[in-house]
This record gives structure tokens, sequence and C-alpha cells, in this order.
């Protein structure tokens, strides 16, 4: 099997290493295979893949979606971050609580997040360039952002030199206790 797959502390979400093949030309790898991913347990349909480059201190996220949720398959290409899903399930046994995984272009490590989570990211190199794909394609109307800085989610951010970089919606997401999460 090209992949090995490693439960995280929440266990539906899984790390996901590809066999990365090498030789005096480069380096090949497969960054997805329906058989073996489903035999991991994730039967997942993708349907829109995404892409985002930043620079340093950036901070994206929470994001999630109320309605059309998305399963995410994340990987970096370029650089380095630290990649965060929160439990927002309300009849999970973890709800409320965090998965934070440094990751980077070098590690060529991906992070499977399935529906039911919120997402988001911090660049810790100078510049990083985020691929994933989705289950569900965007639906702007029910995109919500959970508040990155929620004390009562309490993440560790690895965040370093002054503030995050944020965009408007980021800055004022929701707390958890005031979030719309599922059921």
């Amino acid at each position: 099997m090209p992949f090995q797959f490693e439960r995280a502390a929440i266990p539906d979400i899984l790390i996901v290493r590809p066999k990365v093949f090498t030789d005096a030309r480069g380096f090949f790898l497969e960054t997805y295979q329906a058989r073996d991913f489903a035999e991991a347990g994730i039967e997942a349909t993708f349907v829109q893949d995404n892409q985002s480059g930043s620079r340093r201190g950036t901070l994206r996220g929470l994001h999630y979606q109320i309605l059309h949720p998305q399963g995410k398959l994340i990987r970096v290409l370029a650089g380095e971050v630290f990649d965060v899903a929160v439990d927002l399930r309300r009849s999970s046994p973890t709800y409320g609580r965090w998965v934070g995984l440094l990751m980077s272009a070098e590690e060529q490590q991906q992070l499977w997040i399935p529906t039911g989570f919120a997402h988001g990211f911090y660049v810790t190199s100078e510049w990083a360039e985020v691929v994933y794909k989705t289950t569900d394609f965007y639906a702007a109307e029910w995109e919500r952002t959970l508040r990155w800085d929620d004390p009562a989610v309490g993440i560790q951010w690895p965040i370093s030199g002054g503030p995050p970089h944020l965009s408007e919606k980021d800055a004022h997401g929701a707390i958890l206790a005031d979030a719309e999460v599922f059921d």
C-alpha cells in the first residue's frame, strides 16, 4: 500500500503519509487512491479542489459549512503550516476538542478531516501553499467561521512575530458557545 494511515487524537481525523519514491531525478508519490483510502475508512467522493497561498503569520479559519458540510483532504505544496480541526459534532465525545498538526511540503503528509469539523491553518514559513480536496461544493450562504482564539476551545497556535494576519470574516468568527454546530 502506498499510504500509511495514522489516527489523530480525535480518531475520525487521519494523518495520511504517502510512500515517496526518490531517485536522482527527484521524487514521485501518489496523493490519492480511492481503493486504499476506502480500505482506511475514507469512502469519500471529492468534487472540488482548492488552493491558497499565504505569507508568514497568516491565519485562515476556522471555517465550516453548516449545510453542505465538506470533508477535506489537506496537503501542503510549499512551505509549512500548523493545520487545525475542531470537532463541532455536538453528539461526539470529542465535541469542542481540537487536533493540530505541523504540515510541510517537505514531509508530504496529508490530513483527512471528515464533515462536522471546523478547519483552519497558520503559516509558519515565509510562504505556504495549501491545497485541499472537498466532498461538497463551496456554498457561501452556509459557510460559518469559528473564532480562532476562542478560549473555550483553547487552540495552542504557534504564533510568533505579532498578531496573525486575518481576514475580516476570520477576525469576527463566533465563539463555540454561540456557533451553529452539527447534531
